[in-house]
């Protein structure tokens, strides 16, 4: 597994999403093919199964590419498959019991809208999804959106009572919201449409990577 690396791979994420031109696969070939080391498998409303034949299929590619594999809500498919590890939103399984079944080997991240949030979660995660930034389509059930200054008062609460997991802004984030994200005290970030509406998603990957680079 990629364990020790994942901290230096976690500042971009991409979470695959399937459109009209992409499949799941396709979303995270394209986004590795860009140079992200991160890639979050989520297919929401889809059966187990179906998450687990997709998710043997992109852990390879991940693995070439010594990018770290999390799949979306499903902690039993990322056991069997072996993935990196797994992010549960706010109304998945809790973390707390995901770690009592995954242990100490496997990165859980967590969804989180408020401080309270992530004050609820902060021993059983190693990182916090933090969102939305602002409204986006490919997410059902939107929390408020929070903006920067949603951020900066969730990082400074955090930071103030000695929470120092890595916050990773989502949600509507386009490659200009970037800088502002990252001053405002996120560390990362992760994106979905940004790449896949791109005229070119590898080219638009690689952009952002060097982004992170620089």
């Amino acid at each position: 597994m990629n364990i020790p690396s994942w901290r230096n791979n976690f500042p971009f994420q991409f979470i695959t999403h399937q459109t009209e031109k992409y499949s799941y696969f396709q979303s995270a070939q394209l986004a590795l093919k860009g140079g992200c080391k991160w890639i979050q498998l989520r297919m929401k409303d889809v059966p187990a199964e179906e998450v687990e034949a997709m998710a043997r299929r992109v852990k390879p590619l991940c693995k070439e590419q010594n990018a770290t594999f999390i799949i979306d809500d499903h902690v039993e498919v990322c056991r069997k498959v072996e993935a990196d590890g797994v992010h549960l939103g706010k109304h998945d399984m809790p973390p707390a019991e995901a770690r009592k079944i995954l242990g100490s080997r496997f990165i859980i991240g967590g969804t989180c809208n408020t401080y309270e949030d992530v004050w609820a979660i902060k021993d059983d995660v190693d990182y916090i999804g933090c969102g939305p930034f602002r409204f986006t389509a490919t997410k059902k059930n939107l929390a408020p959106v929070l903006g920067l200054d949603g951020y900066r008062h969730i990082v400074w609460n955090c930071r103030s009572n000695g929470i120092n997991l890595p916050v990773v802004a989502i949600g509507g984030i386009t490659v200009g919201d970037i800088p502002g994200i990252l001053e405002a005290g996120a560390n990362g970030i992760a994106l979905s449409g940004t790449i896949l509406n791109a005229e070119n998603p590898e080219t638009e990957t690689e952009r952002i990577v060097s982004i992170f680079a620089s």
